[in-house]
């Protein structure tokens, strides 16, 4: 499933908890998938063993266990989120790509606010109350240009490449990039890759249609 989602790379798998411990000192993941019911031990007992030595990355257990004290520990360790058995890939997706943009959005900002802080822990009635007119731009978006390639992207029926849509609004192939890049991690846009017979595969962008305007 995860092979299927641009941006994401298994870099390791582990069958038990001594096997993980182990890989753990040679590979920092970003992002662990953790069962619960190992073979060798449990995984809460892993997680927190995890959160010792390891406090630089992030966990979301994929699990049958749905009991609450097995779900509040896991809580209480810090994870991103908790799905249950059996996973339905659309779940995993929204969840990695949810992941994924939030830890953009905390690498590109220095302080939040307490909105914005709402919005990170998922706090009821946050997003109703968020002003989307008056978004924080990560640094070195100019909200001028960012509106530029939006409103050509969206009017575009067909997917573009950065190179293509640098061509159209007379900027550079890095900036074109750079502002399509920003648009897929607010899932304003998506991105398909297309591989070719030579070269290296070319990331094409597409405007995400939910039936109304731009966000």
């Amino acid at each position: 499933m995860i092979q299927k989602l641009d941006g994401f790379d298994v870099v390791a798998t582990a069958y038990t908890g001594s096997e993980a411990t182990q890989i753990l000192h040679a590979i920092k993941p970003h992002l662990i998938l953790l069962d619960i019911h190992l073979p060798d031990m449990h995984g809460i007992d892993l997680l927190r063993e995890i959160r010792k030595t390891h406090r630089g990355i992030d966990i979301i257990p994929i699990t049958a266990a749905n009991d609450a004290g097995t779900v509040t520990e896991a809580v209480r360790g810090g994870v991103f989120s908790y799905l249950i058995k059996p996973i339905d890939f659309n779940k995993l997706k929204e969840e990695l790509l949810r992941y994924r943009m939030t830890m953009r959005q905390l690498q590109s900002i220095e302080t939040m606010n307490q909105k914005e802080i709402d919005l990170l822990l998922n706090i009821p009635g946050a997003a109703a109350a968020r002003k989307p007119e008056t978004p924080q731009l990560q640094k070195g978006i100019d909200k001028f240009t960012l509106k530029r390639v939006r409103d050509q992207v969206q009017k575009l029926e067909l997917s573009v490449s950065a190179e293509e849509l640098a061509g159209q609004l007379g900027i550079s192939d890095s900036t074109a990039r750079k502002y399509l890049e920003y648009l897929s991690s607010l899932n304003e846009v998506e991105v398909d890759i297309q591989y070719g017979l030579v070269g290296r595969p070319e990331r094409k962008y597409k405007w995400i249609r939910r039936g109304g305007g731009a966000p």
